[in-house]
């Protein structure tokens, strides 16, 4: 095996420039040399290409012969070899799965393109894009995200058009019920009990606001800025129901690809947001742990690359998503 290999280590340096000079190449090295999808035991000289072309659309000069010095070949694709960039740098083109945010928030997750009156969209949550309905339209959403150093104007990549305000009436914590109303209840249920009456005020919360999804929409200033790939995972290929039992997979700003599978289905939670401020969300998916903070506004698919959801919450357990035909449906947008 030594010596096998000390003899294609020669034919390849001996031929390294010569091979690299050829349209589509963008590595050579050893490797076993692959038949119709299966890997042999036979050492070959790999050419990686950007794209494998028929032989037809190749000139005589940029084709890879079948040997070099009875040493056999090989061609695979791999597209374009880039130098790895952290998903919090600043990507151009960006694609789904790396830093974004509201210009007054810390950072979110991109989470795939999607089209609105012919125009292409950024899709993500509100409170990465729209501030937890703080923003308004127009404001400037940053990539990265201001937390990852993204500053005005340099890193202006779109506008927020449109965002699903979130209904906080949902509850505090504490049963839904108002605090200054349970403060009022209290002391009055107090003077009543000094004098002697048997008469008690409870609060009951008459309005409880429930939420399908947490996205918004932004504008990018120019098509070209962004990409429909999301980073690590490729296209998507379609929309998807989320079903018990699917195994899933997203790309986030903090956890990069992870994977699960969905647990449970038709869940109603309750989120918090900070600040004391909570809001119920019906009609969610829930798989086991797959993010971190950071990661919000990260498309869920499934193993065929078809959108099924949108990551918005979790906890050191769970992830909650919002399915993907209700953002569509609240948003009016379409792949």
């Amino acid at each position: 095996m030594n010596d096998d290999l000390d003899k294609i280590r020669k034919v390849l340096e001996d031929n390294r420039e010569q091979l690299l000079t050829r349209t589509n190449v963008v590595a050579v090295g050893i490797g076993y040399k692959t038949i119709k999808g299966e890997e042999t035991s036979t050492l070959a000289i790999i050419c990686s290409v950007v794209e494998k072309l028929p032989i037809s659309q190749l000139s005589t000069k940029d084709m890879i012969p079948s040997t070099i010095n009875d040493i056999p070949t090989d061609v695979i694709e791999t597209g374009v070899i880039r130098a790895m960039k952290s998903r919090t740098d600043k990507w151009r083109p960006a694609p789904g799965g790396v830093s974004v945010g509201h210009i007054d928030i810390t950072a979110g997750t991109l989470g795939c393109l999607v089209k609105k009156n012919g125009q292409t969209m950024i899709l993500s949550n509100n409170h990465v894009l729209a501030n937890s309905n703080d923003a308004e339209v127009g404001d400037p959403i940053l990539q990265p995200g201001p937390h990852d150093g993204g500053k005005f104007p340099n890193d202006h990549i779109a506008n927020l058009y449109e965002f699903v305000p979130i209904d906080f009436t949902g509850g505090d914590g504490n049963g839904g019920a108002c605090p200054i109303a349970r403060g009022i209840a209290s002391l009055l249920n107090g003077m009543a009990k000094i004098i002697g009456s048997k008469a008690r005020l409870q609060v009951i919360n008459i309005l409880i606001g429930e939420n399908l999804v947490d996205a918004a929409i932004a504008n990018p200033l120019n098509e070209n800025d962004v990409s429909a790939e999301i980073l690590e995972i490729g296209m998507i290929t379609g929309l998807i129901q989320g079903k018990l039992g699917m195994n899933v997979k997203k790309s986030g700003r903090t956890t990069a690809v992870t994977t699960g599978r969905i647990t449970q289905v038709n869940v109603t939670v309750s989120v918090q947001y900070g600040a004391g401020r909570i809001a119920r969300f019906v009609d969610q998916i829930m798989t086991g742990s797959m993010a971190q903070g950071g990661d919000s506004g990260s498309a869920l698919l499934d193993n065929n690359n078809n959108l099924t959801g949108l990551l918005f919450a979790g906890s050191r357990t769970n992830t909650i998503f919002n399915r993907i035909e209700n953002v569509f449906s609240a948003l009016r947008v379409h792949l």
